[in-house]
């Protein structure tokens, strides 16, 4: 079965080999940080002013094959090059302009004296991320402590921990350090390192109350192989080592990484603000470890030993509304491979939003049960909307696993419904998966890739981005391919019409955490476009839902009922005029609750 390859936290890092010093300790810190095939090694040697760089023509012949060695790269590799140079520091920064590493690795005081290079200089000049280590970091990296309260360098720090524990399995242990005088929840500069620690379970936490920061943090990386730190930051000021940092290079007997980002120093350190910038490691994490594509699960009899093995049942579920040109392949085409051929699927329900043409028939003729949910749970009243399609589904299908696709793909294959299988059975941690995939827009006759998805960007991406950060990674967070656990999804309530999507995605990440979603590339999918001022609903429906979660989330009222009416713009003979449309996103409770289908599921409620 083909494996999605996922990619470093930090891809590229730059180390200079440096002419008459021992570089051992860079070296080391920059494998266990990117991996052997992941580093840059550029050779340099300083020749004092008023020598001739001529003289330098042996050791540069020597370095070259050294470094050629220690890497194995080819003749000419510019990887390999060595740069002869009465200034090497500004040679350095040239390399560094070119090649844009993600990391440099500078080991201190050694290469930086070889260079000729202040580390104040190294400070303020790098264009780049920078790590500065001591002279006693070791191939074994058992365990690193990170303290971390939310400073502009926090981001960096926390993104070399997890590459460490990617790379050598190393025991990352946070240390958050607050004052005596208030508690751990009034700590603002910590609340975002907070919100993104509570999403790596991998990393144990530490927390001390002290009035000795410095001393704190001496003592307590006796215990460990390195410590990892941000140097001093000063809003508006040239960045320092600190006093702290300055103490660990000079006293400590473990390794020591020193880090500082290529972002300004003029964000306040005390500020919330400045730890919301480790939320972007989070997402880049998640990003490599949970986004898959639906080639890795072509194995359906792989994926059947596995659905086999946990003893699972997985249930498909299509919502439809007057889709009798598409339906009928849709189901014939899964039925066929994944019922038939082989039996991943253990039912296929039509959940119909009461349509008008043959839809249902056509379903019923090929064996699929037909649920209209406006006819399901009677006593609950009916309502219009895919969302409650969706939330009906819980209560007349019985997988542990249920996924829902559109029925109106034109170019349906099985693979829209294996690869949102593939990562539910591969990972048990993950409870929720979503498809994303690439919607060409057809326009006339004619297909215009890259185009569609219009409300994704334009709405819900952006609303993610403001307000639940976390969930910046998701590509599509809209999209109508998706599926996950029932033991999760029948604790989640459900918005009936267009708000569903992004509200299972918010209240998944709130309930269950980041890392229990996933998301694959289902390739390219096409579809029956709607028109802008259906577009325009469904946006208007989806920032209602966005809302509502915040309003549950800080306990304060923010829409009233005459936000649930949007004035539309209709057009007329020669003329136009003002039209008002309800649209009001209403939310079902989470089934778990529904007394019906806790006796129907022999579920415990609550």
């Amino acid at each position: 079965m083909k494996t999605f390859q996922k990619s470093n936290l930090i891809k590229k890092v730059l180390v200079p080999f440096v002419h008459g010093c021992n570089q051992r300790s860079a070296i080391h810190a920059a494998e266990a940080i990117a991996g052997h095939e992941n580093i840059m090694l550029t050779g340099f040697i300083h020749v004092p002013e008023g020598r001739s760089l001529s003289m330098a023509a042996v050791q540069a012949r020597e370095l070259r094959k050294t470094l050629k060695k220690l890497y194995k790269v080819k003749r000419n590799n510019k990887w390999a090059q060595v740069h002869v140079s009465h200034k090497p520091w500004d040679d350095l920064l040239h390399v560094i302009a070119e090649e844009q590493p993600d990391l440099l690795v500078l080991e201190y005081p050694g290469q930086m004296e070889a260079l000729n290079v202040a580390i104040s200089e190294v400070l303020s000049q790098t264009p780049c991320n920078i790590a500065i280590v001591n002279h006693r970091i070791e191939a074994d990296i058992k365990n690193a402590l990170m303290p971390i309260r939310g400073g502009p360098y926090a981001g960096l720090a926390l993104r070399i921990a997890l590459s460490l524990r990617k790379n050598k399995g190393t025991e990352i242990i946070s240390l958050h350090l607050y004052p005596e005088n208030i508690t751990r929840e009034q700590d603002v500069a910590f609340k975002g390192a907070d919100q993104v620690l509570r999403n790596l379970p991998e990393i144990q936490r530490r927390e001390v109350a002290t009035e000795l920061p410095i001393d704190t943090i001496f003592e307590s990386s006796k215990e460990y192989d390195i410590i990892i730190m941000g140097t001093s930051v000063q809003p508006n000021q040239p960045p320092v080592i600190g006093t702290a940092a300055e103490k660990m290079m000079s006293q400590s007997q473990h390794g020591v990484i020193l880090v500082k980002t290529k972002l300004p120093s003029n964000i306040n350190p005390a500020s919330e603000e400045a730890g919301k910038t480790t939320i972007s490691v989070l997402v880049d994490k998640w990003f490599a470890e949970n986004t898959f594509h639906a080639d890795e699960f072509r194995d359906l009899k792989f994926l059947l030993s596995l659905k086999e093995k946990q003893g699972l049942s997985i249930s498909l579920a299509l919502p439809a509304l007057n889709e009798e040109e598409t339906v009928g392949k849709v189901i014939t085409t899964i039925q066929k491979v994944l019922v038939h051929e082989v039996p991943l699927l253990d039912e296929i329900v039509l959940m119909d939003s009461d349509s008008t043409d043959r839809t249902r028939e056509i379903a019923e003729s090929l064996g699929v049960p037909v649920h209209i949910h406006q006819k399901v749970l009677p006593q609950y009243s009916a309502r219009h909307g895919k969302g409650e399609a969706l939330w009906k589904s819980l209560y007349c299908t019985r997988g542990d696993i249920i996924i829902w696709i559109d029925t109106d793909i034109v170019n349906i294959s099985p693979h829209f419904v294996y690869g949102l299988i593939g990562p539910l059975l591969l990972k048990s941690d993950l409870n929720f998966v979503k498809g994303f995939y690439r919607r060409p827009l057809k326009v006339g006759n004619k297909m215009q890739a890259g185009s569609g998805g219009r409300v994704t960007e334009l709405t819900a991406r952006p609303l993610i981005n403001l307000f639940y950060p976390e969930l910046s990674g998701i590509l599509q967070p809209l999209s109508g391919e998706y599926g996950g656990r029932r033991s999760a999804l029948e604790k989640l309530p459900f918005f009936s019409g267009y708000g569903v999507e992004i509200g299972l995605l918010i209240d998944v990440l709130g309930k269950f955490g980041l890392n229990s979603i996933g998301q694959v590339d289902l390739q390219e999918r096409i579809h029956h476009n709607q028109p802008l001022e259906s577009l325009s609903m469904m946006s208007f429906a989806i920032i209602q839902a966005v809302i509502r979660k915040l309003e549950r989330q800080y306990g304060q009222s923010i829409l009233e009922n005459v936000n649930t009416t949007m004035k539309l713009i209709r057009y007329g003979q020669e003329r136009f005029f003002l039209d008002v449309e309800e649209i009001a996103e209403r939310e079902r409770p989470p089934m778990i609750e529904i007394p019906e289908y806790v006796e129907s599921h022999g579920k415990k409620g609550g």
